[in-house]
């Protein structure tokens, strides 16, 4: 089975594009291709099965835009990946459509390797970042410890660590020698407890509060 992919750009020809390279990807379909983020609140809504593995969003979009289409899909689809794809590169966009929880971010120009790189490892991983995108994300993080509000187990702090890695969720599991449903859970206890709503923003908890050093 291929995982499915939605395409959201206010440019029918260059959505149709994205859509045909997608298409070529050994992993990934795209079901349906929309031009902003009210039109995928109305799919979404339609019929279960509109809901995809990930949805590529633009930034710049009329109606409903990539950050309000973003935290929409967060909020009532938090399974859902969201991952930028846009020519804008200013890096106070780039950080608030992270904020708004997208898992990733590329800019149009990107080669088509890359954007088969990246959804192989938004799969995988949970997120993609560029190394353009982590250094922003590391220069956007204090190094002020806030530690103080919040408690943690041991096995939280070595999931929070080994989160900040490449590895699968499944990987993590085999190194701490649990289950994966109890990584599921402290994940989702984590994120609860941290309000964030993705491994990206645990992954920024933990460096700005030291818990992980790059």
């Amino acid at each position: 089975m291929k995982y499915s992919v939605v395409v959201v750009d206010d440019h029918t020809l260059l959505s149709q594009a994205i859509e045909g390279m997608v298409n070529t990807f050994d992993k990934f379909k795209v079901l349906y291709t929309c031009k902003n983020g009210k039109e995928v609140a109305e799919k979404f809504k339609g019929s279960p099965r509109n809901i995809p593995d990930i949805v590529l969003v633009d930034v710049n979009m009329p109606i409903m835009n990539g950050i309000e289409t973003t935290l929409w899909i967060v909020e009532h689809y938090p399974h859902v990946h969201v991952m930028a794809l846009s020519v804008e590169d200013a890096d106070n966009t780039i950080l608030k459509m992270l904020q708004a929880g997208a898992v990733g971010y590329l800019l149009k120009d990107t080669k088509k390797e890359i954007l088969e790189k990246a959804l192989v490892e938004v799969m995988d991983n949970g997120f993609y970042h560029t190394k353009n995108v982590t250094n922003l994300l590391l220069d956007s993080v204090s190094g002020k410890n806030n530690r103080s509000s919040v408690s943690f187990k041991d096995n939280e702090l070595t999931f929070m660590r080994l989160a900040c890695s490449e590895y699968t969720y499944k990987e993590i599991a085999e190194k701490m020698f649990l289950s994966p449903k109890t990584i599921d859970g402290y994940r989702d206890s984590l994120f609860t407890k941290l309000n964030v709503r993705n491994r990206v923003g645990m992954v920024m908890y933990a460096i700005k509060n030291k818990i992980y050093t790059p």
